[in-house]
């Protein structure tokens, strides 16, 4: 079932030796099933939304991690496709091991030198034979240009990443990626890089990899770029890979939150929230946020859902693909907005239909004035929307018109006891006045029901709606 490219890492594997066992049974290659533990990054505050899709489509209780961001769930390799399919997820990896209470000592060079003793003794095999069948599953796009590092929390060490410059030229190609996403690269030595390859032309490909460090908390003695420099030195050594920052095969992360550390192996090549969207906004969300979105409104089949500031489409067209027995009505007051939502749908119909699969999608785009709707009062199940923050898009002065208007004919074109809202939005100041107002004049209920960092999702559910009154009500106004 492997290929010869595949078949490459076995000269690693076989060094494998003195690593601990696992929860194999054998040879994954052989046709056995290996028992795993998978991690997933999420959006952050979308965790229980993704675990809860874990359970629905694959049958295992996901665990959040005390990291913001990250789930894990067990599998075995017979299910590994499935993983693929998750739709609330970003990036996936394999974990070798995880230390859920790591005692890291106190000074900078004996923390390191630890690290390195552990590369040689975690249990690899299991992970890098799930490696192997993963790149079976999915199609081959060449390498990557740039790891496909999760995408983690602020508050870690982004100025130490710059500051390990310096030390990047003890081993060059390995990089680190602080919890900004910034990562250092040095420029290799030709003739090394040239002996390396004569040396390996009549034996087996060698395996390229690259480390990729994540680090949260301040405790720690050392920055990202050490922590992935001396443990991507160690894996170096252990398995004879070649490290390489860009045409890697394999991408060794290692993430460590305070004293959790995870080391494991990636599976996705890029994020996964790259599916939809051909024609980006300004603001344009990812597929993976949209889906935890709708996730939390719970779509019923005949359902009619609007998003009245639809940007570039993504919420409707995650909708409509995903909850398709739904009907879901895109709009915008702006020409591009609605012109890039058209571009999209268009796009994704194409790409299906060069398939051979059913190109139609529930889902209509309109040119509207958001506070003057052209629909009927009652006549909207749910509303999902990403309104303006103020900042890439409008004004959090402008906001202070915008959102009593637009949270009133949200009110009134909504269905009367069963209908609800889920928005997104970080001017937590201007929303909450205005929505007090609002539950008063209306009698909606409303609360927050995730903190995503400095963005509020909030779910409004529509009981006890009091009829709408079409007369202005002065006590609205901000």
């Amino acid at each position: 079932m492997s290929s010869p490219r595949d078949e490459a890492v076995e000269p690693g594997s076989d060094t494998v030796g003195p690593s601990t066992s696992s929860s194999s049974q054998s040879d994954a290659t052989g046709g056995s099933i290996i028992s795993v533990t998978i991690g997933a990054t999420v959006p952050t505050g979308f965790e229980h939304t993704a675990a809860e899709e874990v359970k629905e489509k694959i049958g295992v209780d996901a665990r959040i991690s005390k990291d913001r961001g990250r789930i894990y769930f067990p599998i075995t390799t017979d299910k590994l496709y499935q993983v693929h399919l998750l739709r609330s997820v970003d990036n996936l990896f394999v974990v070798v091991e995880e230390y859920d209470h790591y005692q890291f000592k106190e000074s900078k060079e004996e923390t390191l030198t630890e690290l390195q003793q552990l590369a040689s003794k975690l249990p690899w095999t299991d992970t890098l034979e799930v490696w192997k069948l993963n790149r079976t599953l999915k199609k081959k796009k060449g390498h990557r240009k740039g790891g496909n590092a999760a995408k983690v929390k602020p508050n870690s060490d982004a100025s130490d990443a710059v500051a390990a410059d310096a030390e990047q030229h003890e081993l060059p190609q390995v990089s680190s990626t602080a919890e900004d996403q910034t990562t250092v690269e040095s420029v290799p030595d030709l003739e090394t890089c040239e002996q390396d390859s004569q040396e390996a032309a009549p034996e087996a490909k060698v395996i390229k990899f690259r480390v990729t460090c994540n680090r949260a908390g301040d405790k720690h003695s050392f920055s990202s770029n050490e922590a992935a420099r001396d443990f991507g030195g160690a894996v170096q050594e252990f398995f004879q890979w070649k490290a390489d920052m860009t045409k890697f095969d394999i991408e060794v992360l290692l993430n460590i939150h305070n004293e959790e550390v995870v080391i494991g192996i990636a599976l996705t090549e890029e994020s996964l929230h790259r599916r939809n969207i051909s024609h980006f906004g300004p603001t344009t969300l990812r597929s993976t946020l949209c889906y935890g979105m709708l996730r939390l409104c719970k779509p019923q089949e005949s359902d009619i859902i609007l998003d009245p500031m639809c940007g570039t489409g993504a919420i409707p067209l995650e909708g409509a693909i995903e909850f398709n027995s739904s009907f879901y009505i895109a709009g915008d007051n702006n020409d591009m907005a609605v012109n890039r939502t058209v571009n999209n749908i268009c796009h994704f119909q194409k790409r299906r239909a060069d398939k051979g699969s059913p190109s139609g999608l529930p889902i209509d785009t309109v040119r509207w004035d958001l506070c003057s709707l052209p629909i009927r009062t009652s006549s909207v199940d749910i509303i999902i929307t990403d309104m303006p923050f103020g900042k890439r898009m409008g004004s959090k002065k402008k906001n202070w018109d915008l959102y009593p208007s637009c949270l009133r004919e949200m009110a009134r074109v909504c269905r009367p006891s069963s209908g609800k809202a889920v928005l997104l939005t970080q001017d937590k100041k201007c929303f909450s006045k205005v929505s007090m107002i609002l539950m008063q004049i209306t009698g909606i209920s409303a609360k927050v029901l995730l903190k995503l960092n400095t963005v509020l999702c909030i779910l409004i559910y529509l009981y006890n709606w009091l009829p709408w009154s079409n007369s202005k009500n002065n006590a609205f106004k901000c």
